[in-house]
C-alpha cells in the first residue's frame, strides 16, 4: 500500500468508531514516565490521544502525529477543550513518507502495528537519532493478539524487544536498552469487554 492507502484505511479505522471522550493513557506509558522530568516528546501512532493528553497534563510539551486525518483532528480537539491546546501540537503526518523534526526528550511508539507497507525498524532508528542526550525511545507492541485487535491472524508472530532492538540495530556505545520484557496485564476493549493481553516493551536511552 501506498500513502494514500495508509490514509483510507487509518481513516476508516477511527470513522467507524465513536470519538473518545475520555480516552485513558497506556499503562507502560505510565509506569515508565511518571517519575521523569517533563521535556518535549513525540508521540508516533497518537490514536485516541489518551498518551498526549497524559503528558500534556504532567507539563510535557507533545507533538502528536498519526497518519489518521480523523484521529489528529479529535484529539486537537480533545487539547483545546481541555485546555492543553498550548501543549499538543496534533499532526497528520505518514512517517513512512517523512519524519517530524526536531529533539525530543521522549519518543513513545504505541502498537505501531499496521498492514500498510512500511520500514518500521526505519522509522525507529530515525527516532533514536531525534533523540536529545539522554532522551528515551519507548517502544510498546503486541506480544498477544486481543479478541477485538483488527489484525485476528492465527499465524501472526509477534518479535520479542530484543528482537526489535536488533532490528534497530543502533550502536550500543551511544544507545542503551534499559528495558526489554513482556510483562502481561488486564487490557479493557471497545464496549468495556476485557482480555489478558501481553505487551512487549522496549526502553532505550541515548548515552552519548
Amino acid at each position: 500500500m501506498h500513502t494514500n492507502d495508509a490514509f483510507a484505511f487509518w481513516d476508516g479505522v477511527y470513522a467507524a468508531r465513536p470519538a473518545a471522550t475520555d480516552p485513558r493513557p497506556n499503562d507502560r506509558l505510565t509506569e515508565t514516565v511518571a517519575s521523569l522530568p517533563p521535556g518535549e516528546v513525540l508521540d508516533l501512532g497518537c490514536g485516541d490521544g489518551g498518551d498526549a493528553l497524559w503528558l500534556a497534563r504532567r507539563g510535557w510539551h507533545v507533538t502528536a502525529v498519526d497518519v489518521s486525518a480523523v484521529a489528529v483532528e479529535r484529539l486537537a480537539d480533545l487539547a483545546r477543550s481541555r485546555g492543553l491546546g498550548d501543549r499538543v501540537g496534533a499532526r497528520r503526518h505518514d512517517l513512512w513518507e517523512s519524519f517530524p523534526p526536531g529533539r525530543f526528550d521522549l519518543i513513545c511508539a504505541h502498537y505501531l502495528h499496521t498492514p500498510v507497507e512500511s520500514d518500521r525498524s526505519t522509522i525507529l532508528r530515525v527516532a533514536a537519532y531525534a533523540l536529545r542526550l539522554g532522551g528515551r525511545l519507548l517502544v510498546v507492541d503486541h506480544g498477544s493478539t486481543a479478541p477485538w485487535s483488527w489484525n485476528q491472524d492465527p499465524g501472526v508472530r509477534y518479535p520479542t524487544p530484543l528482537e526489535v532492538a536488533a532490528e534497530i540495530d543502533l550502536d550500543p556505545a551511544a544507545w542503551t536498552v534499559e528495558r526489554a520484557d513482556a510483562p502481561r496485564r488486564i487490557a479493557t476493549g471497545p464496549g468495556g469487554r476485557t482480555a489478558e493481553v501481553t505487551d512487549h516493551v522496549l526502553l532505550i536511552r541515548r548515552t552519548a
